[in-house]
């Protein structure tokens, strides 16, 4: 890079460089378990207070009998949805059969959706259960469908320890939503 003012950028404290930046903001808010109950006993789970609020500030995407799906509110990539049962319970043997099949269908719709509006080559698909089992949120099961696009994992999220995502949530929210009818 050329020393030219024109290319220098402020770092964020008032000094010029010649480094990009790109602010995850959104991700402090993660960082510090902000909307992650402190006492996964208490009634506080997020998971059971989404469903209660209407689609666009909840950011569900679709609403069935027994799960719903929902944006993840800290994505590991645009478009990546949870679908979460509506009863409150931890660990994916908890769950009725009437769940299991509901959820299921739900993911499937979800791949078919996302590969529809996002052109998505692969996915991610799985559910993290137990604190130890790296469950952000552990008291609420919930699986995760995360697209994945080939090169999709440059340097940012392995040495700059930053997602970027080109969406708003609620734009993807809409996107997908409207995609699902």
């Amino acid at each position: 890079m050329t020393e030219d003012a024109s290319v220098l950028r402020q770092d964020g404290v008032g000094e010029p460089d010649a480094l990009d930046r790109l602010w995850t903001p959104y991700r402090m808010a993660y960082i510090r378990g902000e909307n992650k109950p402190a006492d996964p006993s208490t009634q506080e789970c997020p998971f059971c207070r989404v469903p209660t609020l209407d689609d666009d500030s909840g950011l569900i995407v679709h609403r069935g009998e027994l799960a719903y799906v929902v944006l993840n509110l800290y994505p590991y990539a645009p478009g990546h949805v949870m679908v979460c049962p509506y009863r409150h319970v931890a660990e994916y043997v908890e769950t009725t059969d009437e769940e299991t099949e509901e959820m299921a269908l739900l993911t499937k719709t979800a791949v078919r959706v996302l590969k529809d509006v996002s052109h998505a080559a692969g996915f991610n698909i799985g559910m993290n259960q137990g604190e130890a089992g790296g469950a952000g949120i552990a008291a609420h099961l919930h699986q995760h469908v995360v697209p994945r696009w080939v090169g999709d994992q440059n340097f940012m999220p392995i040495i700059g320890r930053t997602k970027t995502l080109p969406q708003l949530l609620r734009d993807t929210r809409e996107l997908l939503a409207g995609a699902w009818r």
